[in-house]
């Protein structure tokens, strides 16, 4: 069921309640969890934070903690599955559910009270109704027993003619009911394909809660910034189309109206701000030379295939026309000449258009504080996905989910700035590969679908947003380069083993450049697994992605190919 006062019916119900809160492990629930985590330190909520990763964490993690809790709240998952059929609780256990994956199961929608749905319920999801997809248990038992009370008397009366009509009126009467639940049964079937044969995203979790905190007059520029991060990563990642993210800023824009004028109006003396302004499409360029954010920037890497000697010399043709000298280029953007910084944005939209880049710019914010010290959305987000990414053996995922959560607190500067020079790291890593692929043509054509299949285990390619920033680099990479003019109609996967020892590989997949944000891929998965035998676990919260055994690949592709084609 959806609530919507949450203040009353969500967060007014925890106080004085102990409460296990459990996070998916992605950006948007690392900020929503840090605002909830700032509203229960000013109400002394008791609270437990677990990170999870998928299905199996978040049975681990209930079966570990439900002896002591009766409230759960589930951010960024738990929203897609049938929560009470998973974990199986006792019934006086209740669970919240803050979840941007749609389309929501459901049982959750339609759950008479233990599943509680925070916001409120969207018509342009098209969720069935509950009298076209539910049916009363004594209605599919009416053919067993129905029509069989009291015929005796009339037998008697009527004789065997008459007993023989009322077994004929029986009779037709179950066959009547057994061709309308058979027709309301295929209506059914027909309704929920249509209403979960996709996966996409709704409104970040983090602009959720904070709005929350803003009902409550308890938001402060600092739960606005991590609103701000929350939603820029679903913009950076492809979870949202370009209108709704526009509308997100606008709305966004008024709360920093609104707080930066109430900080004026109490005559506040702080050195924290947030601005609203374009920023562009390339990737840390604040702490970075424009040359390398150029380069390994996906927007302006594929719009000038800058992996070719022909793309390198655009580029540079670029730089010149900007006036920008090459020594200038290649020095950190901060060390450059002061000029040259102010004029870099008006000088990248002059010439924009001229070199097939109109969308280099987008509405964003950026947080300025001390002196020194400016940081745009697309930064922390670029940051955090650097550490959520660098698990390793002696890094556990616990311990990057919480390093990635310090980063975003202003004192934890030196965290941050870690995170960006890892994902430079990453950056670099990532562009390598596609150039090296696009090279090597290892991009194949599986029928209905590219793919690529990697031999080597790539420690930032053993998780899943490493895995998915990889395959939407080179799926647009490879539309620029390619001569097939229905490569930009087909989606790619990517395959990248995990454990060549095991024989697990990690498979992601994402949508073809012409759709929005809208993919198939759980339930293409689930019927190509079942088709083939491939052995495949669907345990991520992320449905584009699932873990594969390597030798079953073929057969899976083949499988596949027949669904897609």
């Amino acid at each position: 069921m959806f609530i919507t006062d949450l203040r009353k019916e969500f967060y007014q119900e925890l106080i004085g309640k102990r409460l296990l809160v459990l996070v998916n492990y992605d950006i948007d629930a690392i900020c929503a969890s840090k605002i909830l985590q700032s509203l229960f330190r000013c109400d002394n909520v008791l609270y437990s934070l677990v990170p999870i990763m998928g299905l199996a964490g978040l049975r681990r993690a209930y079966n570990e903690h439900k002896e002591d809790v009766r409230y759960v709240l589930l951010v960024n998952c738990g929203g897609c599955i049938d929560i009470v059929d998973v974990l199986q609780p006792e019934q006086d256990v209740v669970f919240f559910i803050c979840d941007s994956h749609r389309p929501y199961d459901v049982c959750n929608v339609y759950s008479d009270g233990q599943v509680q749905i925070l916001g409120e319920m969207n018509p342009n999801e098209n969720i069935p109704a509950f009298e076209d997809i539910f049916q009363d248990s004594d209605d599919e038992s009416d053919d067993e027993d129905g029509g069989y009370e009291g015929g005796g008397g009339d037998e008697d009366s009527d004789g065997e003619s008459g007993g023989a009509n009322q077994r004929v009126n029986r009779i037709e009467k179950r066959l009547l009911r057994r061709r309308e639940r058979k027709a309301w049964q295929e209506r059914r079937n027909t309704l929920m394909f249509e209403y979960a044969q996709y996966a996409y995203y709704a409104q970040s979790s983090a602009l959720t809660v904070f709005e929350l905190a803003w009902h409550m007059s308890k938001d402060s520029i600092d739960l606005l910034w991590w609103a701000i991060v929350g939603v820029t990563e679903q913009k950076l990642l492809g979870k949202l189309e370009s209108s709704s993210y526009t509308l997100l800023m606008q709305r966004i824009q008024s709360h920093v109206s609104r707080l930066t004028n109430k900080a004026s109006d109490q005559a506040i003396q702080t050195s924290v701000k947030i601005v609203f302004e374009s920023d562009l499409q390339l990737a840390l360029f604040r702490h970075w030379s424009v040359l390398d954010s150029f380069r390994y920037s996906y927007y302006p890497a594929c719009r000038l295939k800058l992996w070719t000697y022909k793309g390198e010399k655009v580029m540079h043709e670029m730089l010149v026309d900007m006036g920008l000298p090459l020594v200038q280029a290649k020095q950190t953007f901060s060390a450059m000449d002061l000029v040259l910084r102010k004029e870099f944005y008006e000088k990248m939209e002059k010439f924009a258009e001229k070199y097939n880049m109109p969308e280099v710019t987008y509405a964003s914010f950026v947080l300025n504080y001390g002196y020194r010290n400016r940081y745009s959305a697309a930064d922390y987000v670029y940051a955090m996905l650097a550490i959520l990414e660098s698990v390793g053996k002696n890094r556990l995922p616990e311990a990057c989910f919480l390093e990635s959560m310090d980063a975003l607190s202003r004192a934890e500067k030196p965290v941050l700035d870690e995170g960006i020079d890892r994902c430079k790291t990453l950056l670099m890593t990532i562009f390598k590969q596609v150039q090296s692929s696009l090279e090597l043509h290892q991009v194949r054509s599986g029928g209905g679908f590219l793919y690529l299949v990697l031999q080597e285990e790539v420690p930032f390619f053993s998780c899943p947003y490493g895995l998915l920033m990889l395959a939407r680099f080179l799926l647009r990479a490879h539309v620029a380069v390619s001569r097939n003019v229905r490569a930009k109609e087909l989606p790619l996967i990517v395959i990248a083993p995990i454990s060549l020892q095991r024989g697990i590989s990690l498979l992601a997949g994402v949508p073809p450049v012409v759709e929005d944000s809208r993919h198939f891929f759980a339930k293409a998965f689930e019927d190509a697994s079942n088709r083939s035998g491939a052995v495949i676990s669907q345990d991520f919260f992320e449905t584009a992605v699932i873990q594969i055994q390597h030798a079953d690949c073929a057969k899976f592709f083949d499988a596949l190919n027949v669904i897609l084609s």
